[in-house]
């Protein structure tokens, strides 16, 4: 009966909730197809703002560049995230200590870790670009993939591991031909998500871009953009990096049903 009656309550906070989650981002999906260039007046729907994008040269560049850290850091974030989960795991019952410490860069804060990478960066004496932001987001992704990973591990069966080595594969046989096939659904989950997380990522590419538009992201020329105004075109930018996110996360989602692995 308590149930029944607090239901309706229940349903009215949810509802709350939601609509103060994406009411927002639905306005901004809704103004990003406005005819007029003011976002105060509605003058019909039209594709004038995404068509403007094609057409500014510093977006497309940006978005190269995006597309360039997200896709070199993913590889190499999922490789030694996928072999970073099979050794943790394995050590689980010895390696607390470390366990934690390779899940820090996920707890600690954005703008204290790229403040870390930014002096590591300049006491190595290695000058800032594309190639420090690809660094900086693989050791940000690596705790995400190795997380996604361990969430498969825990209902691997290992016993189809010394079946492998009991009929004389090799451990790199047994790794490419046995685990990873298993693994496989995980470790492309892994590589959505730590993909999504590197297109979005705006602190830690500020921070270790160094200066000029060679190394400029697309998260970095939103910022830029909005400091003279929000305009539509700027809502068409974010809608379709929001699209791009939200398709690889439901990806990512159901090829993972099993959720992440907390350090």
């Amino acid at each position: 009966m308590d149930r029944r009656a607090n239901a309706p309550l229940m349903l009215a906070i949810l509802a709350a909730v939601l609509a103060f989650l994406y009411v927002p981002i639905s306005v901004l999906v809704a103004l990003s197809f406005n005819e007029s260039g003011l976002p105060t007046v509605w003058r019909g729907v039209s594709l004038r703002w995404y068509a403007a994008l094609w057409h500014n040269s510093d977006i497309l560049s940006a978005a190269a560049n995006t597309l360039k850290v997200a896709l070199v850091s993913t590889a190499i974030a999922t490789a030694l995230g996928t072999l970073l989960a099979l050794g943790v795991e394995q050590r689980r019952r010895r390696g607390r200590a470390l366990e934690a410490l390779i899940f820090a860069p996920m707890i600690i804060p954005d703008i204290v870790l790229a403040i870390a990478l930014l002096s590591f960066f300049s006491l190595a004496g290695i000058t800032m670009g594309l190639h420090t932001i690809i660094m900086a987001h693989v050791v940000f992704n690596l705790a995400f993939v190795c997380s996604v990973v361990r969430a498969r591990l825990k209902s691997f069966d290992w016993s189809i591991v010394e079946a492998s080595q009991d009929l004389g594969a090799s451990g790199l046989t047994t790794l490419r031909r046995v685990v990873l096939p298993v693994l496989m659904p995980a470790v492309i989950a892994g590589a959505l998500l730590a993909f999504t997380l590197s297109v979005d990522e705006f602190i830690i590419a500020f921070f270790t871009a160094g200066a000029g538009r060679a190394s400029t992201t697309l998260p970095m020329q939103i910022f830029a953009m909005i400091r003279f105004g929000v305009t539509p075109e700027i809502n068409a930018l974010a809608a379709l990096v929001m699209g791009v996110s939200l398709i690889a996360l439901t990806l990512a989602q159901r090829l993972n049903r099993g959720g992440m692995v907390a350090p």
